[in-house]
């Protein structure tokens, strides 16, 4: 599914689904860049994010994959 991923000016990350309408937080992330691998919503949901290339800004477009959730 496609996936809008922001940064507010807070410094917090977030993920828009925009099929459901949906904007929840980024709670936990396995890896510190956010990319190639997994992240929890917090609404529970769990989606692996695709690698992305070294200083692509935000906020940025990418097909995710929905784990669970």
């Amino acid at each position: 599914m496609k996936v809008m991923v922001r940064k507010s000016l807070e410094g917090v990350y977030s993920v828009y689904v925009p099929k459901k309408d949906l904007e929840e937080a980024i709670i936990r992330s396995d890896k510190d860049s956010l990319f190639g691998g997994t992240v929890t919503l917090a609404n529970g949901m769990v989606l692996e994010l695709p690698e992305i290339s070294p200083g692509q800004g935000l906020p940025l477009t990418v097909e995710a994959r929905k784990i669970s959730g």
